[in-house]
């Protein structure tokens, strides 16, 4: 996700309690979520990207003591504990801690951490009642309800959907389950693109102005996922594939609307509603054999396409000592945009000497060779190229005896499993030479 980011308060979509003081020109608050989920007792697992639990105080009296309280109600007592850190004293029922007139259990020591008790079980839970005392003797109270357990969202989201044909639509499944210990009460979905466009806009998502329809943002504050439940979205996500790209890709990110979307995610804001059918969870069986990924994730799709790259030929006419300036062209003939997958891999004829090559300014005034060398051989980038668009390089050389040298498109490492290179049908035209005559 990517975009304005919403702040810790909004991200849990109004699930915040709080108390403020009025009659001074900023009041003072206290400020906790309504509800929180805790892991049980000895489960490592959990939700992707998890928003921390956030208490936030604040009182404008000026520098001076301030307290806050944790208290665990009697009948509550078997379900969570609380652990005091930084100074905090008391039980495990009841914590006082000293702070100052700007908390937040994000930035400052004192801290009174809620957890799950020993034998509490998915499902229970208890309401902490949070007391803040000003500087001027005033109480202000917030109260979050933990629950035992987590919603886990996970959406299936495939590494990879291969072999496209270029500038047909793309129908795939919007397949959410949660596989935590308790329901995910509410479910956020956000669509994406790159490379592409959707072809279906739903009636019940916004699509924010600033992405410029690349983004969808969804909610279904009705639906309850039950742990193991799973849910399709419907209709099916439609995408219409590039006609000249060879690679682009398509993301899903889910959340639990009552958890928040993550910590460091962020929610794109604003935008129209589709004009398309609505998008509706519908109950689905098993995906056991899918690859669902916790929060969701990103899709590449590869398109049935290639690109023929060329290297042109040079020649050189001049005696020994003689300075000749010369380009290297590199040309992706198409039919696709395949990005930047190739170096250029420069030997000169023996003889020659090095006087002017590329150059490229890494800081500000400061220039550094465009080409690696070690000192005979050059290995230059070539960046990406559109189909009928050439790279071309400026060399200067002092020229040898008649001789030959070679030019050669090496093809990168890929970088992951689904990267197929440029698929280049014609390897004839990857090498050329660089001839030295009088």
């Amino acid at each position: 996700m990517s975009g304005t980011a919403l702040g810790a308060a909004s991200v849990l979509l109004a699930s915040l309690t709080a108390c403020t003081v009025t009659g001074e020109t900023a009041s003072p608050s206290l400020t906790a979520p309504a509800v929180f989920y805790l892991r049980p007792p000895g489960d490592r697992t959990g939700p992707h990207d998890k928003m921390p639990y956030s208490l936030v105080a604040e009182d404008t009296g000026g520098p001076g003591a301030r307290t806050l309280t944790a208290d665990v109600p009697k009948e509550a007592r078997g379900t969570v504990v609380i652990r005091g850190y930084g100074g905090c004293e008391g039980s495990a029922a009841h914590v006082t801690c000293a702070v100052d007139g700007d908390y937040s259990n994000w930035s400052d020591a004192p801290r009174a951490k809620v957890v799950a008790a020993k034998g509490a079980k998915a499902g229970d839970s208890a309401v902490v009642t949070y007391t803040y005392t000003t500087k001027g003797g005033k109480k202000l109270t917030a109260r979050t309800r933990f629950v035992v357990g987590e919603p886990v969202v996970e959406a299936v989201a495939p590494e990879s959907v291969d072999d496209v044909r270029p500038g047909s639509r793309l129908g795939e499944p919007l397949v959410v389950r949660n596989t935590g210990e308790v329901p995910a009460h509410g479910l956020g979905v956000e669509l994406s693109v790159s490379g592409t466009e959707f072809e279906t806009r739903y009636a019940n998502c916004r699509y924010p102005e600033l992405q410029k329809g690349t983004v969808a943002v969804c909610e279904f504050p009705d639906l309850t996922l039950d742990p193991g439940e799973t849910v399709a979205l419907a209709p099916a996500l439609g995408i219409r594939t590039p006609r000249t790209q060879m690679y682009s890709s398509y993301a899903r990110h889910v959340w639990a609307l009552d958890m928040g979307p993550g910590h460091y995610a962020t929610v794109h804001k604003g935008g129209d509603r589709g004009d398309g059918p609505a998008l509706e969870p519908r109950p689905t069986g098993k995906h056991t054999g899918d690859a669902f990924v916790a929060g969701g994730g990103a899709t590449n799709v590869v398109l049935d396409t290639y690109a023929d790259y060329e290297v042109s030929a040079v020649r050189l006419k001049g005696a020994p000592g003689d300075k000749r300036t010369f380009t290297l062209e590199v040309r992706n003939n198409g039919p696709a945009d395949v990005g930047a997958p190739v170096r250029l891999v420069f030997e000169p004829p023996l003889g020659t000497s090095m006087v002017k090559q590329p150059m490229t300014e890494y800081d500000d005034g400061v220039y550094e060779p465009y080409c690696e060398s070690n000192g005979f051989t050059h290995t230059c980038d070539v960046k990406a190229l559109k189909p009928g668009e050439s790279q071309s390089l400026e060399f200067t050389m002092a020229l040898g005896e008649p001789g030959e040298g070679t030019l050669t498109l090496e093809n990168k490492k890929p970088f992951s499993s689904w990267d197929v290179g440029r698929r280049d049908p014609d390897a004839g035209n990857d090498t050329a030479v660089i001839r030295v005559s009088r």
